[in-house]
């Protein structure tokens, strides 16, 4: 993520700002521009404001902003869309006449966007099942059912279709999960990357020359799926898993072990980009500390090598866990990466390179034209 201001009084904004507090200009994303602009009604049409950003385009804001207000995104005026490039890919919504559940789909929403930012900046594709029937992507949110007997909504990935569970953007019934599958670390957003991993598995592996090469990393995805989660549950993960995992729920199947590797390497490029964009440094007092002369300052772009991410990670993971703990907080970082562990993380940062160098611009969309 970026660090934003206001283009009419240079005010500090955040990716989820609505208005400027100090100039009180109408905010949104502008997604072709990757930032947050403030806004000013059109002269020639009451429903479209302009951007001094982008003073030949019109925009209109989404209707999930206007009409829900849970979205801050821009729609190019031309574009026959209502919804916004992220709330497009959003097909199920929760029943929001149901207490909590509107304030649900907000916090939904709101860490699917950063998701999306994301991927955009990876160069990897971001496109609806209306638009792409066979390969777009689409998420569902949805609530247990209120009747008995009636079995729980799964989270997970299915043919392109992302399902979360509305409870888990509950933050004490999210811990509660947590803690009863002795899980070190469960967010909603963590939660979006994960089954990304697996939307992206089907995009950019499966039945591609990297196969051979990610079974020698991963193992063989050929197994028995269902057999293995069941063993998962039943007897847990192996004592020796983190010599080879990011977490212990990677060593259930070869998928879930690049779901879990791809998430933790997006939220590395995401924490990274952060961190570089707040200008942070560390410089020690004594030789044998961390350092961290210079933050990559585009990790999220793919272009940054996998060796200088992974040095920058490590210095920044020691400097959170000790704010944490000086706040009397569990360690914000709660892992430890084994050599297995990093090489699988520098195939997902391989593949996706690769992704984004061998695909052309596609040409701009004939409503943007």
């Amino acid at each position: 993520m970026k660090v934003f201001h206001c283009d009419h009084c240079d005010q500090l904004l955040f990716f989820e700002n609505t208005s400027c507090i100090n100039c009180r200009h109408r905010l949104a994303y502008l997604p072709e521009l990757t930032v947050v602009g403030s806004l000013e009604p059109a002269r020639e049409d009451a429903q479209l404001w302009r951007s001094p950003l982008a003073p030949d385009r019109r925009y209109r804001l989404c209707r999930n902003y206007t009409d829900a207000e849970v979205c801050n995104w821009a729609v190019d005026a031309s574009d026959p869309n209502p919804l916004c490039l992220s709330c497009r890919l959003t097909t199920f919504i929760p029943d929001v006449s149901v207490t909590g559940q509107r304030q649900a789909w907000y916090r939904l929403e709101a860490a699917k966007r950063r998701l999306v930012f994301t991927l955009l900046g990876n160069g990897l594709p971001v496109v609806s099942r209306v638009d792409d029937a066979a390969q777009g992507l689409a998420f569902e949110f949805k609530a247990d059912p209120r009747y008995d007997k009636a079995p729980p909504v799964l989270t997970g990935h299915a043919n392109g279709v992302i399902t979360i569970n509305i409870a888990e953007a509950d933050d004490a019934e999210r811990e509660k999960r947590r803690t009863a599958l002795r899980e070190p670390y469960r967010t909603l957003l963590g939660h979006f990357r994960h089954e990304s991993g697996h939307y992206y598995w089907d995009r950019l592996l499966k039945e591609r020359p990297p196969l051979d090469e990610f079974r020698d990393l991963f193992g063989d995805e050929r197994r028995d799926y269902r057999a293995a989660l069941e063993q998962h549950y039943e007897r847990g993960a192996p004592a020796a898993w983190p010599e080879s995992f990011v977490t212990a729920y990677a060593s259930a199947h070869p998928w879930e072990d690049w779901a879990e590797t791809w998430a933790h390497y997006v939220q590395i490029a995401d924490t990274l980009e952060m961190a570089a964009a707040c200008g942070l440094s560390l410089r020690p007092g004594r030789p044998d500390e961390p350092a961290l002369a210079r933050v990559p300052p585009a990790p999220a772009s793919g272009r940054v090598p996998f060796d200088r991410l992974i040095a920058s990670w490590f210095p920044l993971t020691y400097v959170l866990n000790n704010l944490n703990r000086g706040l009397g907080l569990p360690d914000g970082y709660p892992f430890i990466l084994s050599g297995p562990a990093v090489a699988k993380l520098r195939f997902v940062h391989k593949v996706i390179q690769e992704y984004a160098g061998c695909v052309r611009p596609e040409p701009e969309p004939a409503h943007l034209r």
